[in-house]
């Protein structure tokens, strides 16, 4: 387990609060040892949220080509068939993972392969289980296609909470099966479109796991 380089500004401005925090309370209110051992106990509480929020397991990851890795941490909440119109413009089956606070921020690719297609899109922040949080809020989009053809496309989206979507990847980048692609502050989702006919391999509210849960296999 390490600490995300996201996390690193986060993870100062904390230790810079608590430490004025605590200096103000030592000088102003010396006596009050009951308010000193609250401020304590809530800065304490402060640094472990920070420190578990941008947490980054490590763990081996097994690739195969005709698997779909989940590119997150959280909960299955949505597996339908749907109409994807910015890309492929095309149906495809869709497959959302909602990210709460407390999961790992991590977003790892889906597939390896080459980046065809990458856009960031300024946009609102509806709440992340809204059904038009796909395509009004603001969010990334991201096409990889792998050495037999078939193209994946995901999108990180933000959410009420999650304002800042972090990204590592652009077209023409080559990237491996697992390896990161970017991060989500706060909580959010992250939609992933596949081909027809593929094997879904898990449920509408199925906990899963980032670079580990395989979502779905790809017909041959």
């Amino acid at each position: 387990m390490t600490f995300h380089k996201e996390g690193y500004t986060s993870l100062a401005l904390c230790i810079l609060f608590i430490f004025v925090l605590n200096a103000v309370i030592q000088f102003y209110y010396p006596q009050a040892f009951a308010l000193k051992w609250f401020i304590y106990i809530l800065s304490a509480l402060l640094f472990i949220i920070i420190v578990q929020f941008f947490r980054s397991p490590s763990f081996a990851i097994t690739k195969d080509e005709q698997t779909v890795l989940c590119p997150a941490d959280g909960k299955v909440v949505v597996i339908e068939e749907t109409e994807e119109g910015e890309v492929f413009k095309d149906k495809r089956i869709q497959i959302s993972v909602f990210m709460s606070p407390v999961n790992v921020h991590v977003n790892r690719n889906p597939i390896g392969g080459v980046v065809k297609y990458f856009k960031y899109h300024p946009g609102k922040y509806l709440v992340a289980w809204h059904p038009k949080s796909s395509t009004e809020n603001e969010r990334t989009t991201v096409v990889i296609e792998n050495k037999k053809g078939t193209s994946i496309l995901f999108r990180q989206i933000a959410g009420a909470m999650a304002r800042r979507i972090v990204w590592y990847v652009k077209e023409g980048d080559k990237v491996e099966q697992g390896d990161q692609f970017g991060f989500i502050k706060f909580g959010s989702r992250v939609d992933i479109f596949l081909p027809l006919g593929t094997k879904i391999n898990v449920n509408l509210g199925e906990v899963v796991k980032g670079g580990r849960t395989v979502l779905a296999e790809l017909t041959a």
